[in-house]
């Protein structure tokens, strides 16, 4: 296979902003059906691809030329249509969260085993260039015991980014399932797991809506994790930071504090307590506002996973791991109690 054959269910913003340009910009990849419910933008997005255009995801998966899918749809119809894709022999690029339980997360992945398709959920931030070169630095040593970190991820909120504005599905528990802990948070929990080379043991969480009218998911979500060698620190995730996106994480050591995506210029700032301080420009993180988007790099390793025949970077049960992490933040904060993981 030299050429992997694509098809991208789903046609919103992520599909718009991040698969379709990255798939028609991967010379190994064509782009041969699109998929959405409304019909004007799944013809609109395959013209402008020149690929076959659907409005239901069941057809798309009965074209025989198609060997790969990107599940870009509300978060209630990833595991479905994933394990719909996986069973028709497709291999599975799936948005996350993954699924809305940990039976649905273990569906997916039996689903894959059992065809001998790929399955990766699109967790990009492992390959933010801060992020892989803190990681580095944590496995030589250099950051010594790691004793805390913070975490946030927080915007105005998906109706400036959503194909649907105000009336998204993201405001819609039926569909959405989870606010912005699933929506961000989710992202952190995976990166601080990869960052830190560790699983968390217990969480505690609040999650609340306090931000947006029109929403019955949370919009801000606080959480204290731990993780198996005692280490502890907080993760927020927000659509009620208004006026600016943070997107950064701190990590105190025992040797140096590293700083990821908190400074303008500076892409990771690595403090050690000898009073040295190195400044990396490695170039900014994915956002969502304007001129904020170039490679996520996640497509790039979907694509080369399938042509090269080896395990994505972020598997099925990775995927799981990190949405487990969620699951017991929101078991947390309805329970009132540390939830084991």
């Amino acid at each position: 296979m030299s050429t992997l054959k694509v098809g991208v269910i789903g046609c919103g913003s992520i599909a718009q902003h991040r698969h379709l340009p990255e798939y028609a910009g991967n010379r190994n990849v064509e782009i041969v059906a699109v998929c959405d419910i409304v019909e004007e933008r799944a013809k609109k997005t395959a013209e402008k691809y020149g690929a076959e255009a659907y409005t239901s995801y069941k057809e798309l998966l009965s074209n025989h030329e198609v060997e790969a899918v990107s599940v870009c749809t509300p978060n209630y119809l990833h595991a479905p249509i994933s394990i719909a894709a996986l069973n028709a022999g497709k291999h599975v690029l799936c948005e996350k969260p993954m699924a809305t339980s940990s039976e649905e997360a273990e569906s997916m992945i039996a689903a894959a085993e059992k065809n001998g398709r790929k399955l990766m959920i699109a967790h990009n931030q492992r390959f933010v260039p801060s992020h892989q070169k803190a990681k580095e630095l944590i496995e030589k040593g250099e950051v010594g015991k790691i004793y805390s970190f913070r975490s946030a991820f927080g915007h105005g909120g998906p109706e400036g980014w959503s194909a649907d504005g105000k009336d998204s599905w993201f405001f819609k528990k039926d569909e959405a399932f989870i606010g912005a802990m699933g929506d961000l948070g989710v992202h952190k929990t995976d990166l601080l797991r990869y960052i830190l080379g560790e699983e968390f043991v217990e969480v505690g969480a609040f999650v609340e809506t306090s931000a947006k009218e029109n929403a019955d998911v949370d919009d801000t979500a606080v959480c204290v994790l731990k993780t198996e060698s005692g280490t502890i620190g907080t993760l927020a995730a927000s659509w009620s930071y208004v006026s600016k996106e943070d997107n950064s994480t701190i990590i105190y050591g025992e040797k140096a504090i590293l700083r990821l995506e908190d400074d303008p210029v500076h892409s990771l700032v690595a403090q050690y307590t000898t009073g040295e301080v190195v400044r990396y420009e490695l170039g900014g993180i994915q956002t969502n506002e304007d001129g904020g988007q170039s490679t996520s790099h996640v497509i790039d390793q979907f694509a080369a996973s399938v042509l090269g025949d080896k395990e994505p970077p972020v598997s099925g049960s990775e995927g799981m791991k990190s949405l487990q992490v969620v699951l017991g933040a929101l078991k947390s904060n309805e329970s009132k109690t540390i939830v084991k993981l």
